[in-house]
């Protein structure tokens, strides 16, 4: 069987795949644990989670319904090939990862990748093309179909994430409190998320997570996008994104897929802002979960 893991800092999402004969790819089994971020957590906490949250639910599936399979023999988990995708599985994390999930699992059966995989495995399958992450940050990568071969540094939402949510959020900030025009959005937002502007510098400046606060403005925009000026705020976000990021790997003639809340939250200004910028939106999709189903499944 095989075991595919789709993990960012809030949830992981686990499925179980059949993996051979007439049933091969067809989903045995969905399971859900919090977040693995090995970037982020100590070594004692994942363990915790892989140990109780994954594992509960693992020993307490009906096994009955892989032996009529005629996959079950033995060991539920020595049959099981792990792929693990997720933020923070940077090259330096990896081997931690691989370890620990090696601990549950048969060490030779496990694959830990970084997000920015999952995604060019989810949207590109196969074929070569440009595959990006657009959530609170955002981030992208040349694929060639096996490999990635070519990654503009991110550099996170005070130096880079263009196209992201956070950088959204700063750019909305800005208009705002500097922008005569934005006076009624500024004066509506306000009194919506009960904010002064005392508030909101101390949540961007003295608070943790500020990337997460400046996020959060989307949604308010995502409701307002009638609204020409707010309209014009993402569309300058996604251009910026294609521009800084995108034009470094000097392919214009394939196609550019997205997986994340924010591509997903505005589809049409992420194609409109693509047209100007002399590219072409391939797949949109929320989450690279299903895509690598079909990837493993091949």
């Amino acid at each position: 069987m095989i075991l595919i893991a789709d993990s960012g800092g809030t949830k992981t999402d686990w499925m179980l795949l059949h993996s051979k004969g007439l049933r091969k790819g067809e989903i045995i089994a969905t399971f859900h644990t919090q977040g693995i971020t090995p970037i982020h957590q100590t070594p004692d906490v994942i363990r915790h989670i892989l140990g109780q949250e994954l594992m509960s639910q693992l020993s307490t599936f009906p096994r009955a319904q892989l032996i009529d399979s005629g996959e079950l023999e033995g060991s539920l988990l020595s049959k099981v090939k792990v792929f693990f995708y997720g933020s923070g599985c940077t090259p330096a994390h990896v081997p931690q990862m691989t370890q620990m999930l090696g601990e549950v699992f048969s060490p030779q059966q496990v694959e830990v990748h970084s997000d920015l995989m999952a995604a060019a495995r989810a949207l590109c399958q196969r074929e070569p093309g440009i595959a990006c992450i657009l959530g609170t940050g955002a981030n992208s990568c040349l694929y060639d179909g096996n490999a990635i071969v070519q990654n503009t540094p991110a550099l996170g939402y005070i130096l880079g994430d263009e196209g992201g949510g956070a950088v959204l959020g700063r750019m909305f900030m800005n208009a705002i409190f500097k922008n005569p025009q934005y006076a009624d959005i500024r004066d509506e937002y306000l009194k919506k998320e009960k904010l002064t502007q005392a508030d909101i510098i101390n949540k961007v400046y003295r608070e943790p997570l500020a990337n997460r606060f400046l996020a959060t403005t989307s949604l308010f925009i995502a409701e307002r996008m009638d609204n020409p000026l707010l309209k014009q705020l993402v569309v300058d976000n996604f251009r910026q994104f294609f521009r800084c990021n995108i034009v470094p790997y000097q392919h214009p003639e394939l196609p550019v897929h997205f997986v994340g809340s924010m591509a997903h939250a505005y589809p049409e200004a992420l194609k409109e802002a693509a047209q100007m910028e002399g590219f072409h939106v391939g797949t949109i999709v929320q989450s690279p979960i299903d895509g690598l189903v079909r990837y493993h499944s091949i």
